[in-house]
């Protein structure tokens, strides 16, 4: 039991070290960002989805913009798609690829952004929600598990945890990313929040 411990710590590590080596990755990140920021700045908002454990890395991102991450402030306007009335609603009327998407035709606006996660880079529903993202003028940021996924080619920035035989590896350096993504955009707008005495 001890081995497989160890060696699940040491996989991951090599997972994360080696998605640290490759510059793009944090250009990707920083540029991630920018997009977000950016869109707050000017009033906009933010939507998060995903499928399964996605899903909760999804509201997660949310949570901590629009409550709190490290310190007391204002809130940020960051949604996750995971409200179960409107996805058992859309899912039996509309089918379960449209519970995302539907719900940016009712909410989004021209200058939100979306964080569609995907560790396939594949699902069908989180597709078409970049679709209708990209056809509305919705900035999409994905979280995916390798390059070149149908979701990152739909993305304004794609940033991709690097191909891993299965989902938990991928998903443990999404949440990273995400962490450093909420701490990026909080130091932007809450300075103060990240003064020395603080730390």
């Amino acid at each position: 039991m001890q081995d497989i411990i160890v060696g699940t710590l040491k996989e991951s590590r090599e997972y994360l070290d080696r998605f640290m080596d490759d510059e793009s990755n944090i250009r990707a990140i920083r540029d991630a960002a920018e997009i977000f920021i950016k869109a707050l700045r000017a009033g906009h908002a933010i939507y998060s989805c995903g499928n399964g454990g996605s899903m909760s890395d999804a509201m997660h991102f949310a949570e901590e913009l629009s409550g709190r991450y490290r310190d007391d402030r204002k809130a940020l306007a960051a949604t996750a798609i995971s409200d179960p009335g409107h996805i058992s609603c859309v899912a039996n009327d509309f089918g379960y690829e449209h519970v995302f998407s539907r719900y940016l035709e009712a909410r989004g606006r021209p200058g939100d952004c979306l964080l569609a996660i995907s560790t396939s880079g594949g699902s069908r529903n989180v597709l078409k929600a970049a679709e209708y993202a990209q056809d509305h003028h919705i900035r999409v940021v994905s979280l995916t598990g390798a390059p070149g996924s149908p979701l990152g080619e739909l993305a304004s920035v794609d940033i991709s945890a690097g191909a891993s035989e299965f989902a938990d590896r991928t998903q443990e350096l999404h949440i990273n990313v995400i962490h450093i993504l909420i701490e990026l955009i909080e130091r932007s707008f809450f300075p103060q929040n990240y003064h020395p005495t603080k730390q």
